[in-house]
């Protein structure tokens, strides 16, 4: 039996916990928490998880809008996405929807449609001056 976990600082425990909801699961509603979270499974409505990271799994269905401080995408996602961090859409995952984020990831053979407002460290959401790109700009192959 290994206690290694035991002795990290409480900092290291939280970012290393992850709530996971599976295949077969399908909720509906508001999602809220201070953990890490891994989606397989649909969630329809809200997801709000600020400080911590949502991952959209390969079977993941996802129809709410996110709010976190990381968001990687690996599934589909219908929805507005806010990440106080970045926003990552992996090779196979598809985002239909705006993305607001300090830095955002698009892999070739992702599929997104929506804008993309970059904020500088510390800017809120109604910030002056965002950056924006337009869907067409930034849109992958669909896969």
């Amino acid at each position: 039996m290994s206690t290694a976990s035991n002795n990290l600082p409480a900092s290291a425990m939280n970012t290393q916990e992850q709530a996971t909801i599976g295949k077969s699961l399908t909720i509906k509603g508001e999602v809220t928490g201070s953990e890490s979270l891994y989606i397989d499974g649909k969630v329809e409505g809200s997801i709000n998880l600020s400080g911590n990271r949502i991952t959209i799994g390969r079977n993941g269905q996802v129809n709410a809008n996110i709010n976190a401080r990381e968001v990687v995408v690996m599934g589909k996602v219908r929805g507005n996405l806010n990440a106080s961090d970045r926003v990552d859409i992996r090779s196979e995952g598809s985002l239909t929807g705006d993305v607001g984020a300090q830095r955002i990831s698009i892999e070739d053979g992702a599929y997104f449609k929506g804008g993309i407002d970059i904020r500088k460290a510390g800017q809120k959401t109604d910030g002056k001056e965002p950056v924006s790109i337009g869907a067409a700009a930034a849109t992958g192959t669909r896969g």
